[in-house]
């Protein structure tokens, strides 16, 4: 993709009244504004673009790695173990000890970096809260720097929020959750941020600026010593966790903190990763507290690494569980992998809401969430997540009453039996069917996701359910591939095979469906008509995209001219 061509129809913004001060050779072309400009330091730029500078051409290396070993994937091969790191799996080492502020990670709650958001979910009764830059945000300008604002507020503990609708003021409890941020992935740029003339790395900046201005305060307040505590995203290989790592020494070493004082949990959400673990695990030794299930973005990356093989086709998004024999192989492997070198293994996901105006249909979502938990915790997992603070409570009742008064399951549920499990167990096909209402789902799904993120909204209820930027691209690239070869829809009895008219009927269908069910005037003012373009497109298209969110980025960069006078 072309880093320096954003924007489409980039809007026409007026001079703005000032401009950040900013190092040499970068340049700052999002919106000005007093706020930011607090983020927005001279120094704080200067220790992203150090990072950058430093570590660009191996982020490059390893997208380009990335490159290879998908058109080895298209060309007929299989992930697997890497011969040539058998020692380092078989290996007797073990990673740094936890810190003890987070030992107890038994329920995390995830969301967007919104100041509402943020405070509730501190106050939630988790024992984690992930802010999220990634998934669940709608990386615009506004949305990437009001967070960096509001975490820096949440750091300190100033930060309220007055919602004038209800009346309401809501602030931090004297008890909450701590504070993990997850960063964009290594393949996503900055534009509004050029270093060099090149837009930064995402990830770099999210952690950069975060870290820079709150690592002091944090350590002091919240990580016993330790921290900034980060979760790291869409990781394929251990070389991009080694990247990671030498980031981490850099930042510590420029601000005369101790190695090993910041920590991370790796999300294993994507096939080649979960050959990887020890790996991963390995390159970031002193700064890791763990792996996570990251199960809906796994999902995605199986029909994503299969694009090119007919004979790996999933069932319908919805009978994608972790009870199909690939899934619960992989958790099972992540819980003796973490546990045998001394970190945390995380359970995925409970997307759930509550369903306030229906009892029956709220009482069967939370039973699917506990059955979900209940399997987790007795696999031997040290805590869950949850998307919304409704579900907190019960998942914590789950976790406490299996795990009792220790804070974690490492040294107790070895999970040793997993030490036989094969490429084959890994890699095995999901059983089920495809049915028109897969399709259907999937299209209203992705449709109504794209519109919300762009307008903004990265984390979106829908249909009881809170979807994020991993479900949608489940939906996207479960379409491309049903498209592509042609599908027989063989769970309705009707025997359809999926082809382009068929997909461009269910569109005009799931469009007219949406705009019934969201009303005309949201529906107008909604970019449900750009985001049917996009999403359409992406699933058309000969060949498969890696990310939906890189080709709908352009849609939402906005650009401020620098005034020529103070150039």
């Amino acid at each position: 993709m072309d880093h320096g061509n954003y924007g489409h129809s980039r809007p026409k913004e007026k001079q703005t009244n000032s401009n950040y001060d900013v190092p040499e050779a970068v340049e700052v072309l999002g919106r000005y504004d007093a706020e930011f400009a607090k983020i927005l330091t001279k120094d704080a730029l200067k220790f992203v673009a150090d990072l950058q500078r430093e570590f660009r051409s191996h982020i490059k290396y390893a997208l380009e790695c990335r490159k290879e070993a998908k058109r080895r994937y298209n060309e007929g091969a299989l992930p697997g173990f890497d011969p040539a790191t058998r020692c380092i799996r078989e290996g007797e080492w073990i990673c740094a000890p936890v810190p003890s502020a987070v030992s107890d990670r038994k329920v995390e709650i995830t969301g967007p970096v919104e100041r509402k958001m943020i405070i509730n979910a501190l106050n939630s009764g988790a024992k984690v809260f992930m802010a999220d830059f990634e998934d669940a945000l709608s990386p615009n300008w506004e949305n990437l720097m009001r967070g960096q604002v509001n975490l820096k507020d949440a750091v300190v503990g100033t930060i309220t929020f007055q919602d004038k609708g209800r009346n309401k003021v809501y602030k931090l409890n004297d008890e909450i959750a701590k504070l993990f941020v997850r960063p964009r992935g290594w393949h996503l740029p900055e534009a509004h941020i050029l270093i060099d003339g090149e837009p930064a790395t995402g990830c770099l900046v999210d952690f950069g600026l975060y870290f820079y201005h709150n690592h002091s305060t944090f350590r002091r307040t919240q990580g016993g010593g330790f921290g900034p505590f980060f979760y790291l995203p869409k990781m394929e290989h251990s070389r991009e966790a080694k990247i990671w790592n030498k980031v981490f020494e850099k930042a510590e070493n420029v601000v005369g903190i101790e190695r090993g004082s910041i920590r991370a949990t790796v999300l294993i959400e994507t096939l080649p990763a979960v050959f990887q673990m020890d790996e991963i695990l390995y390159e970031l030794r002193d700064h890791s507290v763990g792996l996570n299930c990251g199960r809906w973005d796994y999902i995605f990356s199986y029909v994503k690494i299969f694009n090119g093989h007919p004979d790996r086709l999933l069932p319908d998004r919805v009978q994608v569980g972790m009870t199909q024999h690939f899934m619960k192989s992989y958790s099972d492997l992540l819980i003796r992998t973490c546990h045998r070198r001394g970190v945390h293994a995380m359970g995925g996901m409970a997307a759930q809401i509550p369903i306030k105006d229906d009892p029956a249909a709220n009482e069967a979502a939370l039973e699917l969430v506990t059955k979900d938990k209940l399997r987790e915790v007795k696999a031997g997992h040290d805590g869950t997540w949850a998307a919304h603070p409704g579900l907190v409570p019960s998942c914590m009742e789950i976790f406490t009453k299996n795990m009792g008064n220790s804070p974690n399951q490492i040294a107790t549920m070895k999970r040793d039996d997993a030490a036989k499990l094969t490429e084959e167990d890994l890699l095995q096909i999901p059983r089920g069917v495809r049915t028109m209402e897969g399709l259907r789902l999937n299209t209203r799904v992705g449709i109504q996701y794209v519109a919300a993120w762009l307008t903004g909204s990265g984390s979106v209820p829908l249909h009881n359910l809170m979807e994020d930027a991993a479900t949608a691209e489940i939906s996207r690239v479960q379409n491309w591939q049903w498209l592509k070869y042609g599908v027989e829809l063989d769970g309705d009895g009707l025997g359809v095979k999926v082809s382009k008219e068929l997909f461009g009927r269910v569109v005009e269908e799931e469009m007219v469906r949406i705009e019934n069910e969201v009303g005309k005037d949201k529906f107008k003012k909604g970019k449900y008509k750009e985001a049917c373009k996009i999403f359409t497109r992406q699933c058309t298209s000969p060949t498969l995209d890696d990310f939906l969110t890189l080709d709908a980025y352009n849609y939402i960069v906005i650009v401020h001219p620098v005034e020529v006078s103070k150039l």
